[in-house]
C-alpha cells in the first residue's frame, strides 16, 4: 500500500503558533489547485502501489470549496483507497458543506478544535469559538462522517489544569473516535516565540506540561481509547492508517508546496515557496530537493519513529543497549520482545532516542 499526502497552504488566518509552510494569499487558490492537480497527474504513479490512504492537510484545506476538494480526490484515484481525510477548520463548518466533502470522498474528517477555551483560543490566534468547535463536530456527525478526529493543545500560556481537564470531558462528550494532542511548541520564527522573547508570554513549566500529559493519558485510556503514538489516541479499529503509514515506512508521496515524500530509500521534498512551486510545475522546472537514505539513517529514522509507537521496536535490532532505561522505568519490554517507552519515558523521549542512535 502507498499513501498520498496533499498540502493546501492557504489560511484565512495565520495562527501565532504555527510553523508550517501557510500563506493567506486566498486569491491564488485557483493557480495552486491547477499546479497541484499537474504534479498529482505527473507523479502518482511513483509509489508502484495501490493508494490505500489520502490525507489533504495544511494550512487549512477547508478554504477550499467541496467541488475542489473533489477534483483533487479525483484527480488521484479511490478505486484502492480505504481512508480519505481532510483537516476542517471549525469556523468552515457546515452541515451542507461538510455532506459535499462526503460526497466528493472523504470519509475522515480531522477537526482543528485546539481548546474549547475561548480566552485560550483568542489567545494562540485561532478564528473559532468554543461553540463553533462543538457544532462542527455535530455537522459532521449529522452529515454522515463516521470517522471524526479532533486536535487538542495542552500547555497554552495561562492554561490552568481545571481548564485542561475540562477540554478533555467536552472531547470524549462529543462522542469522537480519535484524539491528537499535542503540548504547544515554541518554534523558531513565531509570533508566539517572539512574545516570549519580548517578555510579554510565559510558557507553562515542563512539571504542569508533563502533569497535563499524564492527565490526557490516563483520562482517554479510562474512556476506551488506545494509546498507540506519543500524540494520538483512538478507539479500537479508528487508528489513522495514513498517519501510521508516516511511522512505519511506508510509501508515500507528498504533491504541493512544501510537500515531502518517501519512497525506497528516497526522500524528497517540494519548495515551499507558494509562486516558485506554482511556476515550476506550470512551466515544467520544478525541481524536487531529495536525500538518499544510508543504512545508518534508516536505522536511526526506524529508532526514532518506533518508539513513539505502541509497538516499539524490537530489541534485537537495537545496535545499542536500552537496559539502563529499562531499569529506570522509562522503557519495558513487551512479551513479544519489542521495546517500548513507558507513559514517564515518553516525558524525555527525545533524549532516549538519541541515546539508542547511532552516529
Amino acid at each position: 500500500m502507498a499513501g498520498v499526502y496533499v498540502h493546501i497552504p492557504f489560511c484565512k488566518k495565520r495562527c501565532l503558533y504555527c510553523d508550517f509552510f501557510s500563506t493567506t494569499l486566498l486569491e491564488r487558490r485557483e493557480a495552486y489547485i491547477e499546479a497541484v492537480l499537474q504534479e498529482i497527474r505527473a507523479r502518482k504513479g511513483e509509489a508502484h502501489e495501490p493508494i490505500r490512504t489520502i490525507y489533504i492537510g495544511g494550512g487549512t484545506p477547508s478554504t477550499l470549496a467541496a467541488r475542489d476538494i473533489q477534483r483533487i480526490v479525483e484527480a488521484i484515484g479511490t478505486q484502492d483507497a480505504i481512508e480519505i481525510t481532510m483537516e476542517m477548520n471549525p469556523g468552515d463548518a457546515s452541515t451542507e458543506y461538510i455532506r459535499a466533502l462526503k460526497e466528493a470522498g472523504i470519509n475522515r474528517l480531522s477537526i482543528g478544535i485546539q481548546s474549547f477555551q475561548d480566552g485560550l483560543l483568542q489567545l494562540i490566534g485561532r478564528r473559532h469559538n468554543a461553540e463553533q468547535a462543538k457544532a462542527a463536530v455535530r455537522m459532521a456527525q449529522e452529515a454522515g462522517i463516521t470517522n471524526i478526529s479532533i486536535d487538542l493543545m495542552y500547555a497554552l500560556p495561562t492554561q490552568t489544569m481545571d481548564q485542561w481537564e475540562q477540554d478533555i470531558r467536552t472531547a470524549l462528550s462529543l462522542g469522537v473516535q480519535h484524539i491528537s494532542s499535542y503540548g504547544l511548541m515554541y518554534e523558531e520564527g513565531t509570533r508566539m516565540t517572539r512574545m516570549i522573547e519580548e517578555g510579554t508570554l510565559t510558557p507553562i513549566d515542563e512539571e504542569t506540561e508533563n502533569a497535563m500529559y499524564n492527565v490526557l493519558c490516563d483520562r482517554l485510556q479510562t474512556a476506551g481509547f488506545v494509546h498507540y503514538e506519543v500524540s494520538n489516541f483512538a478507539l479500537p479499529g479508528y487508528e489513522s492508517k495514513h498517519n501510521s503509514a508516516y511511522w512505519n515506512s511506508t510509501p508515500y508521496i507528498g504533491i504541493g508546496a512544501g510537500a515531502h515524500s518517501y519512497i525506497g530509500d528516497i526522500r524528497s521534498w517540494n519548495a515551499d515557496e507558494l509562486e516558485a512551486y506554482i511556476r515550476g510545475i506550470k512551466e515544467g522546472t520544478w525541481v524536487r530537493e531529495q536525500e538518499v537514505l544510508g543504512e545508518k539513517e534508516r536505522y536511526n529514522e526506524r529508532i526514532m519513529l518506533g518508539l513513539r509507537t505502541r509497538q516499539g521496536v524490537p530489541r534485537q535490532i537495537l545496535q545499542r543497549d536500552p537496559q539502563t532505561f529499562i531499569k529506570a522505568g522509562l522503557l519495558r519490554e513487551t512479551e513479544d520482545g519489542n521495546i517500548v517507552a513507558t507513559q514517564e519515558g515518553i516525558h524525555i523521549l527525545n533524549r532516549i532516542i538519541g541515546e539508542l542512535m547511532i552516529e
